[in-house]
């Protein structure tokens, strides 16, 4: 089972500014859900009011159709997985794993493989433990969580690069291997673009752009060729990002529509896509006033 997310018309006030300002989001069941945004967007805070953690100003939080305030039932379906974790700092690896099975579908046999594969020492204690192997603890708990809404707010943070790609596998195996929704908040982005399916853009609070990411792959292009030919058909787009070697250039467009993409093949130009991560900045850069 999955669960799916409805936000209607939701705002959180922390005293006199708004981190959430009046949002609508639709989060489908049973998918793999990026959510972007820069520092300061909302992301910690939608993640804290899906959790349960918090309680909207105004507006409504459905998890599953239902509300998810005080709704025990639901909640203990639902894991939100902070950089970090949250771990007594006095307790040893074993025994924080251990507390996860207050949890009813908490699968300890499954953590402590996952804590093998990472080689977590269990006997050591979870303050002697540097950054990187504490956000393999917290992903790790996370995911024997076996949660039906399952939540990584940048749990990567601290994890070399190896390690974040066998933690992005398992994430993606657990995934195939049973149904449930997965939200990924991260700054990482075009380590994660491959996992995703649908992805959301906080922008100062409210949602910026929410599409399947092959809409995303669809709104820009990269035109690599002979400088002049590049140039003359670049004419009267946005170019985001140009380089040149040589007699050979390469410029990042938006929208570029077909009878553009049909100029620019008979000119001998190659067109290719543009990065996740390059059309975040791009959107949410503060030039655009969150256009």
């Amino acid at each position: 089972m999955s669960f799916s997310v409805s936000l209607r018309d939701v705002t959180l006030k922390y005293r006199d500014s708004e981190a959430l300002s009046n949002v609508n989001l639709e989060l489908e069941a049973g998918k793999i859900h990026g959510l972007l945004g820069r520092n300061g967007a909302g992301k910690t805070t939608l993640l804290s009011l899906l959790a349960a953690f918090r309680k909207p100003t105004a507006g409504t939080v459905l998890v599953n159709g239902g509300p998810i305030w005080e709704n025990a039932e639901i909640v203990s379906r639902v894991a939100l997985i902070r950089e970090g974790g949250d771990f007594d700092d006095s307790d040893t690896v074993k025994s924080s794993i251990e507390t996860g099975e207050i949890r009813p579908s908490f699968d300890r046999d499954y953590a402590l493989k996952l804590a093998d594969k990472f080689e977590l020492p269990l006997n050591k204690k979870v303050r002697s433990l540097s950054r990187g192997k504490r956000s393999v603890l917290a992903a790790i708990c996370g995911l024997a969580a076996r949660a039906e809404l399952a939540m990584f707010d940048e749990v990567h943070l601290g994890m070399d690069a190896p390690t974040r790609d066998a933690f992005y596998k398992e994430l993606l195996a657990d995934y195939m291997d049973r149904e449930h929704t997965i939200v990924l908040s991260t700054h990482l982005i075009d380590e994660v673009a491959n996992y995703l399916e649908e992805v959301v853009i906080l922008d100062r609070g409210s949602v910026l752009r929410h599409e399947p990411v092959e809409a995303f792959q669809r709104m820009g292009a990269t035109l690599t060729g002979p400088a002049d030919a590049v140039d003359a058909v670049a004419v009267g787009l946005e170019v985001l990002a140009e380089q040149r070697l040589g007699g050979t250039k390469s410029a990042t467009v938006t929208v570029l529509d077909a009878p553009t993409r049909e100029r620019a093949a008979a000119s001998g130009i190659e067109i290719g896509p543009v990065g996740l991560q390059d059309l975040f900045i791009h959107l949410t850069s503060p030039e655009r006033d969150g256009a």
